[in-house]
């Protein structure tokens, strides 16, 4: 008998229905000496190429399949109660036909069928049956749910239109092993029935979901997750049975009484041979001009643009053009820089702020042709970064657009390219051991201070290292001991351990785009975004669609926030000043810009502010924009420590050496100071004997700490060290020391001068223009209170004054406006104001321009349609003071109603046709009767700042108590450290309390408690709060003593004592 082959597996993408991981689940297959496995995900083939690229490695024949949805009408139709219900069909791919054609049935379920699930219909199953294999499925088929009914005579016909559809020798009977299920006996006699009378071959499937028994109850966990349902609840578990990935003699045992079903997974196996072509790079189609290659096109681009630098002629200069225009030919990579050039192009010309980084700033022909905007040989970068000769990885640019016009340079590549050929690349979301560890306890019936409890103990993974539940047990003692100690933690984790790395949803890359030469189809399916059905994802994510996949041309577009500050700067000072900038050509030995750095005002600046940066920018005076790129690179872990060092040689304090004659070529720059990955790359090279194709290793082995791979350089580089450059092993084993703070830390020297430009951009920008800097960045940041909060902060250090909303002088967006004196000063936006929405700020903006300003609230509410405004909208606008110039808030308020009322019958005289004896509609109705009302106090106007700004903007309810704050001697929170290990105390106001019970039906309190400079949530536990039960009330101004937490990453004030100052009151 041949060995059973899985023809039924579902792996995670079956998104939170299967557990299997894609690798396991082949690795398993293996042992199993298995020839083949397929892959039958539900409705989706997200994980296909991994599947594909894994079972090839691992010698196994890869089945690519898809357990599809079939709508029970037509995809089309959607009607509740009706086409909710639907059904499963197990489809193989025979050939590459059949692998095109399930691309196209998933995409077209996806973007046209998607009801709950993504669905086909038969016609759709029709249109591309060509090259599929069908199995009739499992019970939740159409057939197994007709044999359940009793209905044989109509399960027949099911039957004749699914060999119709695919073709009588495309058809098999699936059989499964559920016995004990109540409806098995009748679904397994009415499988065997229906395959004798019409000879169709039986098939046996397992419909696995998992890999082990014993991963049983975490895959019920799983779907309990999905579902939101307790795990207990076992309704939702209805089919039964056992889903893992079941051995061949498992599968003999299971099927003894119809051996031929074994047999016929073999069969089935050895007709399904999809081949695919996996890493061949496939560029989007460049429309070139008639008579031209790619590579001619590109050679003429990158001359134009040497002449518009003024370099034709320069022999240095042209010979490295030539060099990389040859690497480029050579490689075939001239399509995609034609592509990416007039992407930027496109950009430049609708005055969208762009920027490269990375590598590419590296190729003189990306700086040519409009790509980038850094000389590489100004800043000394080598092209072999970018584009290795001996390296056959796909040219790789990254693109930073104003991260709120990024989308106009995906719209543009639609319009040119084609919208069936341009998607952005989808990704996945995983369970990470903190979300798996409060969904088990979810999912199980936990209390919430249960898994919350664990999932605080475990810390924070970092990018490209995400925690793992067995990396916190080795890192946490406390969560160790809790897991050893306490039986319902440790069943919590250890499910979470089976869960966590499992794809639990799909979602947008944050940058990834590709483009293809013909329909996407053609290489990937394709599905809308789950957040926005006007975008187009693919369902391969960055890994499978690009060069070590499908071969797609992965094209990055970023969003930078510091990009659309600099242009909406640059366009407030063509507004205000009639000074038109480009920043690109802006100085760059700007001396103010310099002392500005130099003073440590770095506020808002991009990759330059913070405060352990502002600290080394005072003592290193910057003087060049090659100072900013250093620092850029040297502050993070490891390279940091460089800094002192690079600072006292700069200023002389220390002599400036080099640890061999050769380094002063490529350290010149930096004063004999190892500073950028390259640095270590170059001195490999001149020193050591590298060349760009070993020094590659190199840099791998250093930039990912691989043991293994380091200690093999290790020997390679000191023996280089003394073979090419005469020295002695002490001297090399000295250079190769200072090499250890760059492992896994070393920065690109390309990208550094890249965001070492923007740095100094925005430093420019801020130092000569700061009220239009400023402003920009307000706008930029409107969603985030505690950044505006810091950034009106600096306002007023800078002598800048933040205003309030003002109806006749705010816009949508933050303003400046000029007092009496022509100061500039920043005016909030209406669109700043909570309960205003943009359509009330547009008709607000729209009859002000059009007929000028409101005189006062009854022309506000009479001029601006009732449709546009309402009574809440005007409510606010009088509470954050928008209105001040129209009279005192309280009075305004006590009289909204009337002035409501008013504007009302004023319409309604309008409209019939009522006249006073000199024309006028208003002498027509009664004088307005004002209502006298308190004036409301300075505390209660700050409050509804606070409420509907998010902020307190005119004022600060601390400014008055600012004495007495001081003879506490309390900490600024800005300057909390999270190693303040004795006792602090902090001055503030709170401003938000949630209290919760604790799980021994104690109370405690989390609070924020907010001062001048920032704010801090402060925990109180039972036993302080029972001491103190008044103090931790919303807008009461207090002293609290405590000590300070960082264990999740966040400070936090854990209270142990609290006297109230002052209580502010309003009415909000």
């Amino acid at each position: 008998m041949s060995k059973f082959v899985h023809l039924h597996t579902h792996s995670h993408y079956s998104l939170l229905d299967g557990l299997s991981k894609v690798d396991d689940m082949v690795q398993l297959a293996k042992e199993h000496g298995m020839s083949a496995v397929a892959l039958t995900d539900h409705g989706a083939m997200y994980g296909t190429i991994e599947f594909y690229d894994k079972c090839i490695k691992n010698g196994l024949k890869p089945i690519v399949g898809c357990e599809v949805y079939v709508a029970n009408r037509t995809r089309f139709q959607k009607e509740s109660g009706i086409d909710n219900k639907r059904y499963h069909l197990t489809l193989l791919a025979k050939d590459n036909t059949g692998y095109q054609n399930l691309i196209k049935l998933t995409t077209a379920a996806h973007l046209e069928g998607y009801y709950y699930k993504p669905r086909v219909d038969k016609d759709l199953l029709r249109q591309h049956s060509e090259g599929l294999i069908c199995l009739s499925g499992c019970p939740a088929s159409e057939l197994g749910r007709t044999i359940q009914s009793g209905n044989m005579a109509k399960a027949e016909e099911v039957v004749k239109e699914y060999q119709e559809i695919f073709g009588s020798d495309n058809y098999y009977m699936e059989i499964m092993y559920h016995p004990d299920m109540d409806w098995y006996p009748q679904w397994k006699e009415g499988v065997l029935a229906l395959a004798r009378k019409f000879n169709i071959p039986l098939v046996a499937t397992q419909d696995s979901h998992y890999l082990r028994k014993d991963d049983a109850y975490a895959h019920k966990t799983l779907v309990a997750i999905s579902t939101a349902t307790d795990v207990e609840d076992m309704s939702i578990f209805s089919s039964g049975g056992e889903y893992h990935f079941i051995s061949h003699e498992e599968a003999v045992e299971r099927f003894s009484d119809i051996p031929e079903a074994i047999e016929n997974t073999h069969v089935v196996a050895e007709r399904c041979n999809v081949e695919l072509t996996l890493g061949k790079f496939i560029f989007p189609d460049f429309a070139l001009e008639p008579g031209k290659t790619a590579d001619e096109m590109l050679d003429e681009l990158t001359f134009r643009g040497a002449q518009e630098h003024g370099l034709v002629g320069n022999a240095e200069v042209e010979k490295r053009r030539r060099y990389e225009l040859d690497v480029i030919k050579q490689k075939s990579y001239a399509p995609y820089f034609l592509v990416v050039a007039d992407l930027l192009r496109f950009a430049r010309e609708r005055n969208i702020y762009t920027t490269v980084r990375g590598s590419a700033a590296g190729s003189i022909v990306a700086y040519f042709s409009g790509i980038t905007n850094v000389d590489p040989i100004e800043f000394q970068l080598p092209f072999e970064r970018f584009l290795n000769p001996f390296r056959p990885s796909a040219p790789d640019i990254d693109m930073d657009f104003a991260d709120n016009r990024r989308q106009e340079v995906i719209e543009y590549a639609k319009q040119k390219y084609g919208a069936d050929k341009v998607a952005q690349i989808g990704t996945f979301g995983t369970m990470l051991a903190r979300g798996a560890v409060r969904d088990v306890a979810r999912a199980t019936g936990k209390a919430y201070e249960v898994g919350d409890r664990i999932a605080k103990l475990i810390p924070m993974g970092s990018q490209g290292m995400p925690m793992t539940i067995d990396r916190a047990l080795d890192l946490v003692p406390e969560l160790r001991q809790l897991y050893t100690l306490d039986g319902e933690a440790r069943q919590i984790m250890d499910i979470a351990r089976k869960l966590e790395g499992t794809v639990r949803h799909v979602s947008v890359h944050a940058a990834g785009v590709v483009i293809a030469p013909r329909p996407l189809t053609d290489f990937v399916p394709i599905q809308f975004d789950p957040n926005g059905e006007d975008n187009l994802i693919t369902k391969y994510d960055m890994y499978t669609v690009g060069e070590d996949g499908v071969g797609l041309t992965k094209l990055d577009f970023l969003g930078i926030r510091n990009l659309a500050i600099l242009e909406n700067a640059v366009k407030l000072v063509k507004d205000q000043r009639g000074i038109v900038i480009d920043i690109e050509k802006i100085p760059f030995d700007d001396k103010k810009t310099f002392a500005m750095l130099a003073r440590g005002e770095t506020e808002g600046l991009f990759q330059l502010n913070g405060d352990g940066m502002t600290r080394y920018l005072v003592d290193l005076k910057p003087t060049t924009v090659h100072d900013i790129n250093a620092m850029v690179a040297l502050y993070r872990p490891g390279p940091m420590n460089n800094i002192p060092e690079y600072i006292s040689r700069k200023h002389g304090r220390k002599q400036i050496s080099y640890f061999h004659p050769k380094a002063k070529k490529f350290l010149d720059k930096s004063y004999g100071v190892l500073v950028y990955q390259d640095d270590l790359l170059m001195t490999a090279m001149e020193i050591a004997g590298y060349n760009w194709e070993t020094v590659d290793k190199f840099r791998k082995a250093v930039g990912k700490k691989i043991p293994a791979e380091m200690a093999k350089q290790h020997e390679i580089f000191v023996e280089g060290c003394q073979k090419y450059s005469a020295m002695t092993k002490a001297e090399a084993e000295a250079i190769w020391n200072l090499f250890e703070p760059f492992q896994g830390y070393g920065f690109n020297k390309a990208h550094a001068a890249c965001y070492g430009r923007v740095a100094y951009q925005t430093a420019y920008m801020k130092a000569n223009y700061p009220a239009e800097y400023m402003c920009a960045i307000l706008t930029a940041e409107a969603g985030d209170t505690d950044k505006i909060a810091v950034m009106i902060s600096e306002c007023q250090r800078l002598g800048i004054a933040v205003l309030p909303p003002d109806i006749d002088s705010s816009f949508k967006d933050f303003t400046i406006v000029k007092d009496p004196s022509g100061t500039e000063q920043i005016r909030f936006g209406l669109l700043t104001i909570k309960n205003l929405g943009e359509g009330v700020a547009d008709a607000i903006i729209a009859e002000r321009t059009a007929k000028g300003p409101f005189k006062d609230i009854e022309d506000l509410v009479t001029r601006v349609a009732s449709g546009d405004i309402n009574r809440k909208a005007v409510e606010a606008l009088i509470k954050c003071g928008a209105l001040d110039a129209f009279g005192e808030r309280n009075m305004l308020l006590f009289n909204l109603d009337t002035f409501l009322n008013y504007a009302r019958e004023k319409q309604k005289a309008t409209n019939g046709g009522q006249m006073g004896l000199f024309g006028d509609v208003a002498a027509a109705l009664p004088p307005l009767r004002l209502i006298e009302a308190k004036a409301a106090a300075n505390n209660e106007k700050l409050m509804w700042e606070k409420e509907l700004l998010g902020l307190f903007v005119s004022a600060h309810p601390l400014n008055d108590y600012q004495q007495q704050l001081k003879l506490e001697q309390v900490v600024s929170i800005k300057d909390v450290k999270p190693n303040m290990n004795a006792q602090v105390k902090i001055g503030g106001v709170i401003t938000q309390t949630r209290k919760i019970v604790t799980k021994a039906g104690r109370p405690m309190v989390f609070s924020m408690l907010e001062d001048l400079t920032s704010k801090i949530e402060m925990i109180v536990f039972p036993n302080v709060l029972e001491k103190y039960p008044e103090g931790f009330k919303e807008n009461t101004i207090v002293v609290a003593r405590g000590k300070i937490n960082d264990k999740d990453g966040t400070l936090k004030l854990l209270c142990d004592e609290i006297k109230s100052i002052a209580t502010l009151t309003a009415q909000i």
